[in-house]
């Protein structure tokens, strides 16, 4: 799916910002053309950068403005003029007004749903033959239940054709019993297509010379790209495996390629010099390559090794584009090293399966309109109450009321949330992130949790996940996060704004009463956490109140930097009136809780509760300290590591 140059962190955000700055640009640029129009696409990579879409100065400014905008014509969502198509403006419109709400048969996001049947309509033309790759996936999946890593990153992308499905599949299911490898699919696959086979013979049948390697190498760019594999046959060829030099000559050959690390990876034990001088022979590994008979066997095998690195060097590259493009529909799960289907999504197509085979190799002219199910999948008469018996079939659910069905699938997304949480997020891991946060190791901060979701909104999500942990997991959490996640129950960013980031509903205990939560996180620093944060924070917890008749409730807000005055402030909201916006109600003060991440951490580390916790914020709350030692002697001290003969207490709940 895609390109390589439209590959981007943010995957959802971006689309849709361009969407947005497209539709800005062309309000402004009204009767130009794209095509063809260097000025015109200077003129928009000018204006992303502009937007803060993009920093730095491209050298072909036209060029990044193609490759910026590529990914939304794959999809559908612009036309090759780039303008707007109908499915892209209402995938606008959604993100626009903030409105995620899942109203669709398959229970997803509403852009998702955007996505989910704009994927449906995509195909790519490789080689003249016609795939659409998300259709593929979901036959496969249909047959097989579900895909590894590697045979989603290797074999997936090999079926163009209805036969090479079949091919594939019954690969794919020998594969499982031992009787055949991937590299083997992967070879036997190229050699079933027409210019590969044209290549093995012409590498067979003439001398060896550079020309003739980089004519066999069919490289699409230019043969002389592969200039680099003449040096590596020949250093094969002549290999002397008692001599070290000879050895070492070959190591640098295999380094000298721009995949040269799978040939090493093929050909050594160990890529360590100084080991080679000392190894000598049992520095390689006893692969064919390196036992051959004859020329002939040779340039054989070289051909194969060399197509099919090539082949797993390119598919590699494209596993993080595929992933991207696929887990846009939120249908897809990619957790444990396997790709399968959520629960609606698996029952949704196993009653139209047989319909989507008719599709699969064809093109969609309806790809750049918003239309329904109806129109894109062939005879397609599922009704709700279909895909719920269908539910109730597979998972053994006796009754079948939307309710019911509704209660099943929550009650399966916060088991995997649980699970994910065991298996990615355990203390030592929060408490990381923690610091992370702090230092803005955003870097880290991505590969741990994800790359699809901006910093700020990870900083929310993994409060969230701490907060969860500290209440003994009481509550449906994922209710109480006002924030968009991905089937996998990681964040993304482009969550609808104007509320807190999480509310969280507790029942009465003997520790506190029935109340609600408000959670506010934020990275915002110094004088930009006063001017962002000051006024929202109080805003949504007294329209909170108000809107809920005036129930217990109250506010956290945390930050890994805490500003005195924004202390000063949610401190004298405690006696302060707030309004509606009509005058006519008002309440007589709030209860806001700073809380620096610094405390949050400490408070994993003493292993609180929150039952803990709430009667330490109440009591704090009621003392009417000043602002400026306030903090320091009701929370932090309240909140210390506790000691113990031993030093730190270090047990983690």
């Amino acid at each position: 799916m895609g390109t390589t140059s439209f590959r981007t962190a943010d995957f959802n955000q971006k689309i849709e910002r361009q969407l947005t700055l497209l539709s800005k640009f062309w309000e402004v640029h009204t009767d130009v053309v794209w095509s063809g129009n260097d000025e015109i696409q200077s003129l928009y990579y000018d204006f992303m950068k502009d937007n803060d879409f993009l920093t730095g100065d491209a050298p072909n400014k036209p060029k990044d403005a193609r490759e910026k905008t590529s990914g939304l014509i794959d999809l559908g969502l612009i036309d090759n003029e780039r303008r707007p198509t109908a499915a892209g403006e209402s995938l606008r419109q959604i993100t626009s007004n903030g409105d995620f709400r899942p109203n669709n048969l398959l229970q997803i996001p509403a852009d998702s749903y955007i996505y989910f049947k704009q994927m449906l309509k995509t195909s790519n033309d490789v080689d003249g033959e016609i795939v659409r790759p998300f259709v593929v996936l979901v036959l496969a999946l249909k047959q097989l239940e579900y895909l590894t890593q590697e045979e989603f990153t290797y074999l997936l992308p090999l079926i163009t054709t209805s036969r090479k499905f079949r091919t594939i599949v019954d690969c794919i299911k020998r594969l499982r019993k031992g009787d055949i490898t991937i590299d083997e699919i992967i070879v036997d696959t190229l050699l079933t297509m027409e210019n590969y086979r044209e290549a093995r013979l012409y590498l067979l049948e003439r001398p060896v010379s550079e020309h003739v390697i980089c004519q066999a190498g069919i490289n699409r760019k230019s043969r002389q790209y592969d200039s680099t594999y003449y040096p590596l046959y020949r250093t094969i060829e002549s290999l002397d495996r008692n001599n070290a030099q000879s050895i070492l000559d070959l190591l640098q050959a295999c380094r000298n390629i721009r995949i040269g690390a799978l040939w090493c990876n093929h050909l050594f034990k160990t890529t360590n010099r100084g080991k080679i001088k000392k190894l000598l022979s049992a520095s390689l590994n006893d692969v064919p390559i390196l036992n051959c008979r004859n020329e002939f066997e040779l340039k054989d095998r070289f051909f194969r090794l060399m197509h099919l690195f090539k082949v797993k060097a390119n598919l590699s590259d494209y596993f993080d584009l595929n992933r991207r493009y696929f887990g846009t529909t939120d249908t897809v799960l990619f957790k444990d090293n396997r790709v399968e289907l959520s629960p609606v999504p698996k029952c949704f197509f196993d009653l139209c399966a047989e319909n989507l085979e008719e599709i699969a190799f064809t093109t969609s002219p309806l790809l750049p309109l918003d239309c329904d199910l109806e129109k894109i999948i062939p005879r397609y008469d599922i009704e709700e109450s279909d895909l719920h018996r269908k539910l109730a079939d597979k998972y053994g659910l006796a009754p079948q009321s939307l309710s019911d069905i509704r209660a099943f699938l929550d009650d399966e997304r916060h088991e995997r949330l649980n699970r994910l949480i065991d298996a990615r997020f355990p203390d030592h891991v929060l408490l990381e992130l923690l610091s992370d946060f702090e230092t803005r190791n955003d870097i880290n901060i991505r590969r741990l949790v994800t790359d699809n979701a901006d910093v700020p909104t990870i900083f929310e999500y993994i409060v969230g996940i701490v907060w969860y942990k500290i209440s003994n997991r009481k509550g449906r959490i994922l209710d109480y996060f006002n924030l968009s996640l991905d089937a996998d129950l990681l964040p993304k960013t482009h969550a609808a704004g104007g509320m807190e980031d999480i509310t969280y509903r507790y029942n009465a205990t003997p520790d506190y009463p029935d109340h609600t939560l408000l959670i506010e996180a934020t990275l915002a620093e110094a004088n930009a956490q006063r001017r962002m944060e000051m006024e929202p924070v109080s805003r949504h917890l007294g329209d909170f109140l108000l809107r809920n008749n005036r129930q217990e409730a109250y506010a956290l807000f945390v930050t890994p930097f805490l500003h005195l005055n924004v202390i000063s402030d949610f401190r004298g909201r405690k006696q302060m009136l707030y309004y509606s916006s009509d005058g006519e109600q008002c309440i007589n003060g709030m209860k806001i809780i700073p809380l620096n991440t610094a405390e949050l951490k400490n408070i994993i580390a003493n292993s609180m509760t929150y039952d803990q916790l709430y009667p330490i914020f109440e009591c704090a709350h009621q003392n009417n300290e000043p602002p400026k030692t306030w903090y320091e002697n009701n929370i932090m001290r309240s909140l210390q590591p506790k000691k113990t003969s031993t030093g730190i207490l270090g047990t983690l709940f």
